[in-house]
């Protein structure tokens, strides 16, 4: 069985003239990581005995459609997902993490709407693993925070991490009011809707707003999957000057946010790297079409 109970490492980064800390989740594990690999870690750890069938549903390049078909080949069940459509393009041409959790034995359902579990030997996971047992493997990682606060001696952390359905963000935070002193606080940023949207999300999964990160945002609209030039060019940059690869669709907005608001940057911060860059596979050639002119061209 998969061991993700190793902390993750941290690395001290510099970036657009600003010093950080990057958790990098990434590395927890080359198939199983970042925060899926958090989330889904309590399907991992307990016994299903009864449990012979996987369900879930989403978008068809999703990171945790992908992570569901790692996990289901690792328990030996079968996994079962749900999308409201595929493109011609991606039917045609695998790619990405549609194409390696095909070859994980996924099975793709198209457009039956959102399923239910139905009997004792089906498991059915909520899209992008927005349930309360993602609190379990949440916790774990507030846990490796911490002692790694104590042990750097920080006194005050700020975490930034972006937020998709926002559970990795509320149960992180959610964590850190239960353990108490130090008391990181946490930053994050919607990446699908807006603000309203996901404060939407994190009621629907924790009542009380004592427990809820702080949301920040960007003056002007982002729409979810849409290729922006600032976009890539942040991302080109990040790799420039860290080193590290991001994730292409969540990174780019969260970094353009937490770069918008300088004043988290006033206490020693926390990125969190959630993984996803095997996505990167089919978002890069679009920005690389779009946008062929910015990269060598001096424009970053």
């Amino acid at each position: 069985m998969l061991d993700v109970t190793k902390p993750s490492p941290i690395d001290n980064i510099s970036f657009e003239g600003h010093s950080f800390y990057l958790k990098r989740d990434d590395l927890l594990y080359p198939d199983f990581s970042g925060n899926k690999a958090r989330k889904f870690h309590y399907f991992l750890e307990n016994d299903f005995p009864d449990i012979t069938l996987l369900i879930s549903y989403g978008s068809a390049q999703s990171n945790a459609m992908y992570s569901l078909s790692v996990l289901a080949k690792m328990r030996g069940w079968e996994f079962e997902y749900h999308v409201e459509h595929i493109v011609d393009y991606l039917k045609d041409n695998p790619h990405g993490n549609y194409k390696a959790a095909l070859d994980n034995g996924m099975q793709i359902i198209v457009g039956r709407g959102v399923p239910t579990s139905t009997n004792k030997n089906t498991l059915l996971i909520e899209e992008g693993g927005r349930q309360k047992e993602a609190e379990y493997g949440i916790k774990m990682l507030a846990e490796e925070i911490i002692e790694w606060q104590k042990e750097k001696g920080i006194e005050a952390l700020n975490i930034f991490l972006p937020s998709g359905t926002g559970t990795t963000s509320l149960f992180l935070s959610k964590a850190f009011v239960w353990i108490g002193t130090p008391r990181p606080t946490v930053y994050t940023c919607a990446c699908v809707g807006d603000a309203s949207y996901l404060k939407k999300q994190f009621f629907e999964l924790e009542k009380e707003e004592k427990y809820h990160p702080t949301i920040l945002s960007l003056e002007k609209k982002h729409h979810f999957g849409k290729l922006y030039r600032e976009n890539y060019k942040i991302w080109l940059k990040l790799q420039q000057q860290t080193g590290v690869v991001f994730d292409l669709l969540y990174d780019p907005l969260g970094w353009r946010t937490l770069l918008a608001h300088p004043e988290v940057f006033e206490k020693p911060t926390l990125y969190i790297h959630q993984g996803g860059v095997l996505g990167n596979e089919s978002m890069l050639p679009r920005y690389e079409r779009k946008y062929k002119d910015i990269e060598g061209s001096g424009d970053l």
